[in-house]
């Protein structure tokens, strides 16, 4: 291939990837409110002023426009609550940025919805299939993280004692609840979550 039909092919394959991460994005956005089950090709070109053929070319089926929603809501979560707590310490200094970074999230939500996994998870928790697998292995994963972080923080002298995972399982259940409470309105459920999670990770601010 010549350098100058080189260069077009790399400016259509950049204009295709952002054209893709684009309709991804507004995809989250829209599931998060109606869920994935609302997605259309149809909807999303309609809603961002392109063909449908183009969308189709890019996702194929709406199965596949689902899995570039999760990706998406997936990288905005890692990009707003994880990656920016690794400049902190690992152990509980890197767990209560995780923490106080995931209540920012649900505060003043990327999506329209708050958050995508409160959202898509109980969606999709009984539907076999690529969708469900995907959202498995996202919720897999961030329990990990978590539970490392907190398994560092044992090692630093906190939290003794208790299950890595079950004390995953308590600030996932209690963050979401306080993401439900605060999208029906309830002013209080951030401030009563936080109280609830400082008791659980005990004296270590």
């Amino acid at each position: 291939m010549r350098p100058a039909e080189q260069e077009i092919s790399d400016q259509r394959l950049l204009k295709g990837a952002r054209a893709r991460a684009t309709i991804a994005r507004h995809a989250a956005e829209v599931a998060s409110v109606e869920g994935l089950t609302g997605l259309s090709l149809g909807r999303l070109a309609g809603d961002l002023g392109v063909s449908k053929s183009g969308v189709a070319t890019l996702f194929g089926t709406k199965e596949k426009l689902q899995l570039a929603a999760v990706q998406s809501a997936r990288e905005m979560f890692i990009d707003i609550v994880i990656r920016p707590a690794y400049a902190h310490e690992g152990g509980m200094p890197r767990l209560r940025a995780i923490v106080e970074n995931w209540f920012a999230y649900i505060g003043e939500p990327m999506l329209p919805g708050g958050c995508f996994r409160g959202q898509s998870v109980p969606e999709f928790d009984s539907r076999p299939g690529p969708v469900r697998d995907a959202l498995v292995a996202d919720r897999d994963e961030w329990f990990a993280v978590l539970e490392k972080e907190i398994a560092r923080a044992q090692e630093q002298g906190y939290m003794s004692g208790l299950d890595p995972h079950t004390v995953a399982f308590q600030l996932d259940a209690i963050v979401s609840a306080a993401n439900t409470a605060a999208r029906m309105g309830d002013e209080s459920a951030l401030d009563l979550a936080r109280t609830i999670v400082d008791g659980l990770l005990g004296d270590s601010r």
